[in-house]
């Protein structure tokens, strides 16, 4: 019997000869991972085995890279992931924890049940605790504030989020809630906003989050943005940063020059209604470009003008903004298509 497929998407992935890192497309099974250069492939360029693996998450051999995972095979060969935000991360790693479990127990793949129980762990869960402290009611509250002729946006300082694991119970004392909150930053769910958390982050000090009043920090899923810069594309740009983020993640968009297909990293922020897209390999200061969404009509389509049969097949849509402008795009899955197009659709109408 072939192993059964349990997920599929697109990852990051450094080369295991080259150091550079290029989106692929991952399918998960039960007792392996294979690699697609692209889905419509009739074949994989690659195959990891899982028996005996072992995954590493987060993963900290690249410092300037967030959400990244590791692979090490029984015949220890090491592959690293990266992912395009937290929950996307958190859902790959725990898939391919259990299918190493199963194959390690010889059952066959199931998930867990996802309820949670109401009993705290016995050792702490960076992940439930990041989820905790986003929490709009309990948890940290992400504020506008201004230093060095620069306001930034969505943000707090080290010394708030100390308070807070200590007002929780998280911790019983600053020295160890200092502790918990190096863990976060260094796990990439805390990110330094100001020059004094980057260069705490890149000392190398035993303690990098910073116990400071004006050591800025932001959430790694937030709307956070700096004003302040002296460039106008900064002054252009930082209003369509305001919004919340409503969706991420990777989707094929079709170029509208040379209408080839590559993989873009896509956040989408509701108010201003906009939709920005990067380089997946890339950090999120590198954004290719942005498109307006207010007044935007978005609907599924069967094919897509100048696209090659081989090129995209299914799980089409396209979004023609208020100026008619024409941008198609690829999803993933049938229902990560609904999903997508629900959410444009809702900023589309609410968002200015």
């Amino acid at each position: 019997m072939e192993p059964k497929q349990i997920k599929e998407g697109y990852l990051v992935k450094k080369g295991t000869v080259l150091n550079s890192w290029k989106a692929v497309w991952v399918v998960l099974s039960e007792d392996g991972i294979e690699l697609w250069k692209r889905k419509t492939d009739s074949t994989p360029k690659g195959m990891i085995p899982l028996k005996e693996a072992v995954l590493t998450s987060p993963c900290q051999d690249y410092s300037k890279r967030t959400f990244v995972f590791k692979i090490k095979t029984a015949k220890n060969q090491e592959h690293f992931f990266q992912a395009t935000h937290l929950e996307e991360r958190e859902s790959w790693v725990k898939d391919i924890k259990r299918a190493i479990a199963c194959l390690q127990a010889g059952k066959k793949f199931a998930r867990k049940s996802t309820r949670r129980s109401i009993r705290l762990p016995d050792t702490i869960n960076l992940s439930e605790l990041y989820i905790q402290m986003r929490d709009q009611d309990d948890g940290i509250k992400e504020l506008k504030l201004e230093k060095e002729k620069r306001v930034y946006n969505h943000c707090f300082t080290g010394g708030t989020v100390v308070d807070w694991l200590i007002s929780q119970n998280k911790a019983r004392n600053r020295s160890e809630a200092l502790m918990l909150a190096t863990g976060l930053l260094n796990e990439g769910f805390l990110q330094p906003a100001g020059d004094m958390s980057k260069e705490g982050a890149e000392g190398g000090a035993e303690s990098v989050l910073l116990d400071e009043p004006d050591a800025l920090y932001y959430f790694a899923d937030s709307g956070f943005f700096c004003e302040g810069y002296s460039s106008d594309e900064d002054g252009i740009l930082k209003e369509e940063f305001r919004g919340n983020i409503i969706k991420q993640g990777c989707l094929l968009k079709q170029g509208h020059r040379r209408k080839n297909w590559k993989v873009r990293k896509f956040i989408l922020r509701d108010d201003p209604a906009y939709i920005h897209y990067y380089d997946p390999t890339k950090g999120d200061e590198y954004m290719l470009g942005s498109i307006h969404l207010r007044g935007s009509v978005i609907t599924a389509v069967e094919f897509v003008p100048d696209a090659k049969r081989y090129d995209v097949d299914g799980n089409l849509f396209e979004i023609i903004t208020s100026d008619d402008k024409h941008y198609f795009f690829q999803a993933a899955s049938t229902e990560e298509r609904k999903e997508w197009i629900k959410a444009i659709q809702t900023v589309s109408k609410t968002g200015k």
